[in-house]
């Protein structure tokens, strides 16, 4: 853990900036902000006009002087004052005036595992611009794994899979600490991508930006699996015409199109396996992996990995929001160490 529980204890609210999603959990309150990670600017003024929910709904509709902007990519803070003004609206005058109150203000965030010097920095820095005399950072592998209730802090292993909307993130914890870890730069967003083309090149179908989500793509019933609807009814623009058009999709041939990404994943489970030691290894064979995080939510991605590791796989109860109520937790000083008492001589 990069940061002692103690030091989490004093923190007076979180952050998980997520690509897709912002959440904050303010200490005694709980999860006050949970919006995507989304703002709308007039270039015209600077003036900002929407954020969270309202402003991705005007995503792909507004006229020239209005853009709609994503502060935050792959986990990192790429536009500082903007995620400040994006923050400060999302939290509200209200909730603002009551962190203010606390005498030397703190704050925790989430990090992706292996973070660049600089994207810690930035988070720190969007932090400090809220108000936040100190900030502490916590791998996002370990917030997660004490949001969804694996016992990290246990002699035992325990396997985490954080599926995001930019990267995927795998690790063997044990004893409150990674064993081993890979991040592989294929989410959420590049299944969108890979169905995106699919469309586009077996039907000369354009999706509107709000259909692209995999789960938002009308795959109704078991979704992306063999027992799931044959086709399904997708809308769309013709590329070459450029009016509407509806097209009746095979499932199937979306399954095969999105299983270029699907095995970058598996290839990092694998990487993971194989330079974990075999003692914790026995272990994952009948404790398995932990799905967290919103695109654990893609319909058959959990019976792929089981099929393709012989492994049990598990999707937390809320998977979009455990890394925040990980870090909820260690605020609110539910987690307890595991005390270590040295052998006397």
């Amino acid at each position: 853990m990069t940061v002692s529980l103690e030091q989490l204890r004093r923190c007076h609210f979180a952050v998980d900036l997520g690509a897709a999603r912002t959440r904050v959990y303010v200490k005694g309150s709980g999860l006050v902000v949970d919006q995507p990670s989304v703002a709308a600017v007039n270039t015209r003024t600077g003036a900002l006009i929407a954020v969270g929910e309202f402003a991705e709904k005007m995503t792909g509709r507004t006229p020239d002087y209005i853009r709609v902007v994503r502060p935050v990519s792959g986990g990192t803070v790429v536009d500082i004052e903007m995620a400040q003004r994006m923050l400060r609206h999302l939290l509200g005058d209200k909730v603002r005036r009551a962190l203010r109150r606390k005498p030397r203000l703190r704050a925790a965030a989430c990090t992706p595992h292996d973070a660049h010097l600089l994207a810690q920095r930035a988070t720190i820095e969007t932090l400090v611009g809220l108000g936040a005399r100190r900030v502490e950072l916590v791998d996002t592998l370990i917030a997660a794994a004490v949001g969804c209730g694996l016992p990290v802090e246990q002699p035992e292993a325990t396997m985490i899979m954080v599926c995001g909307a930019a990267a995927t993130q795998v690790a063997v914890l044990s004893l409150g600490s990674i064993v081993t870890a890979e991040r592989i730069p294929v989410g959420g967003e590049a299944v969108d991508h890979a169905i995106v083309q699919h469309l586009r090149h077996e039907h000369e179908l354009m999706l509107p930006s709000q259909s692209v989500r995999p789960l938002q793509v009308a795959l109704s019933g078991n979704g992306l699996t063999a027992q799931g609807p044959t086709t399904t009814e997708i809308h769309g623009r013709d590329v070459a015409t450029g009016l509407a058009r509806s097209v009746h999709v095979d499932t199937a041939a979306v399954r095969d199109a999105i299983e270029t990404p699907l095995t970058a994943v598996l290839d990092g489970i694998g990487r993971v396996l194989r330079s974990c030691p075999p003692d914790l290894v026995a272990d994952l064979a009948d404790r398995g992996i932990m799905m967290v995080g919103g695109s654990a939510l893609l319909p058959g991605l959990d019976q792929m990995l089981r099929m393709a590791t012989g492994m049990p796989v598990h999707i937390a109860e809320r998977p979009d929001i455990c890394a925040v109520q990980g870090l909820g937790a260690m605020l609110e000083g539910r987690i307890e160490p595991l005390v270590l008492d040295p052998l006397a001589p």
